[in-house]
């Protein structure tokens, strides 16, 4: 495959692209001075539910739980539990800003008593990271209390929640999930049961949505019909888990069940195990689950929609190999998504897989990002490289995509700095060339280094010997057929995104707004 040719190749959509010739293309850290540090992708969220049938106490295995999911999101996180054998509407809450380890301790946690609970961790893309965006949300209302947890985002949460302000609800939070959270309360006023009330709010929502809702005698979960995120149910002895990846699963010893399909509500209870409630199913041919859980977002280690995580980078990167060739002395993936992807364009190719870069484990989401100055160390703090590795040697550096381009550059000029002869770029996603609507925080169009230029000019920003993308024709294959939204590459979402940009600006900039009228 010609690396040349325009980004068009990899898409069935036609792209107005501009040519660079004769220009000097910038580099990345010249194209936005107000770019995040690390030029990466992520996940809005993870989820975890639990119910002891024999009145156990949940809160700990719910904590081990959410470290599993930890992956997911690294703002805030929390735990709600309630106690089925004690008084109705009761339930324990602790959340806080930071990591799990960090949010909880052995002495908040034991107070924490209950037979069932959720738990949450979350990274904002819709709301900004505040403790009170912090989830679950839990919400009294006239039958009772709620706790609820949400990965996804909507793209109708303007409307829902305007609608529930012109009624008088008062919201706490800017994050869409407590629209969801307030519509079910709603109809639990006209429902016969808490899942029929869960159903029908749900039937409300337009976007991407796994949910796992804590009532008082029961654990309600739901996703969305087009399954855009993963939800899945675990059993350990008498107590039943669902939860957003089947690692979390392993960590407490749980068995996996199966997942819950897109479209499904699923109550858990003592007298009648697990019910499924399919109306809002859609055939199969219309799902759409986010690719990117398996490019990037998910645990390895997880299995999803029964498609080993692991599994499909690995095809991946044979992918890679077979359309993008190149004649190298090993093969190295940018930790820790990249890995597997390596690994497999190092079976196919035949070109040794090798160690080329050590991670700092400890800078998280709460490392102090400097100025734009800065950036330069900022990304050698995080990765260093094992000169020893990649010294007089042809480097193939495979990366599990490029965003904005602000880390890629750096990377590649390090890989030189210790000794590398030619640094040769492969990439197991295709460009990203629009925004998703649908919970990953992908930015504008403008700021993605794919819009408007060619796979030469990436190239040459980057500063890389050669450049290949995943092609996306590939991404059914990798995924074992499995329907998929391709949305962030075609630009063709599975449903009609919104006409205005909704991914979490408009809450941020209604709260700016109050604020800016209360300082007055």
């Amino acid at each position: 495959m010609n690396q040349d040719n325009n980004i068009n190749q990899y898409i069935n959509t036609s792209i107005d692209t501009k040519s660079h010739t004769g220009t000097k293309l910038k580099r990345c850290s010249d194209i936005d001075e107000h770019n995040h540090v690390f030029d990466e992708l992520h996940e809005e969220c993870g989820v975890f539910g639990m119910y002891d049938f024999d009145g156990g106490n949940v809160a700990s295995t719910i904590y081990y739980g959410l470290f599993a999911l930890q992956h997911r999101g690294q703002e805030s996180c929390g735990i709600a539990v309630s106690d089925t054998h004690g008084p109705k509407g009761k339930v324990t809450t602790h959340k806080g800003m930071g990591l799990v380890n960090e949010v909880f301790t052995p002495d908040i946690l034991e107070p924490m008593k209950g037979d069932i609970g959720v738990g949450h961790v979350r990274y904002s893309t819709a709301g900004s990271s505040t403790r009170e965006n912090a989830q679950p949300l839990v919400l009294n209302y006239v039958k009772g209390t709620l706790a609820m947890a949400h990965n996804g985002n909507l793209i109708n949460a303007k409307e829902l929640r305007k609608e529930l302000e012109y009624t008088g609800a008062i919201f706490q939070t800017t994050i869409d999930s407590e629209v969801i959270a307030y519509h079910i309360a709603r109809e639990r006023l006209n429902s016969k049961t808490a899942e029929e009330a869960v159903r029908r709010a749900c039937q409300k929502l337009k976007g991407a949505y796994a949910l796992v809702v804590e009532s008082p005698r029961k654990l309600i979960a739901a996703r969305d019909p087009f399954g855009f995120k993963p939800l899945c149910i675990g059993k350990r002895d008498n107590a039943y888990i669902v939860t957003s990846e089947t690692c979390a699963l392993d960590t407490i010893g749980a068995e996996f069940v199966r997942d819950i399909e897109p479209g499904e509500v699923i109550t858990i209870t003592p007298e009648k195990g697990i019910e499924s409630d399919m109306t809002m199913a859609l055939a199969h041919e219309k799902q759409a689950r986010c690719v990117f859980e398996y490019i990037y977002f998910a645990r390895p280690d997880s299995h999803i929609d029964g498609v080993s995580v692991y599994g499909s980078r690995i095809k991946a990167g044979r992918f890679l190999a077979m359309d993008s060739p190149v004649e190298a002395d090993i093969v190295t993936g940018v930790p820790e998504s990249g890995n597997a992807a390596a690994l497999g364009y190092s079976l196919e190719s035949g070109i040794p897989y090798g160690t080329a870069f050590v991670k700092n484990g400890y800078v998280g989401r709460t490392f102090i990002k400097p100025k734009q100055s800065s950036r330069e160390s900022s990304v050698q703090i995080k990765l260093n490289v094992l000169k020893e590795a990649v010294k007089g040697k042809r480097v193939v550096m495979i990366d599990d995509s490029i965003v904005r381009g602000t880390t890629s550059d750096r990377i590649v000029r390090m890989l030189r700095e210790a000794g590398a002869t030619e640094v040769h770029v492969r990439i197991s996603s295709p460009p990203f060339l629009w925004p998703c609507y649908f919970g990953t925080d992908i930015p504008a169009r403008e700021q993605l280094i794919a819009y408007n230029r060619t796979i030469e000019d990436i190239r040459q920003i980057i500063g890389a010997d050669s450049l290949g993308y995943l092609g996306i024709d590939r991404l059914h294959e990798m995924v074992e057929g499995l329907p998929i939204c391709m949305g962030c590459f075609t630009g063709k979402y599975p449903m009609e995104p919104p006409k205005d940009d909704i991914r979490g600006e408009y809450f941020d900039k209604e709260i700016d707004l109050e604020r800016k009228m209360l300082n007055r």
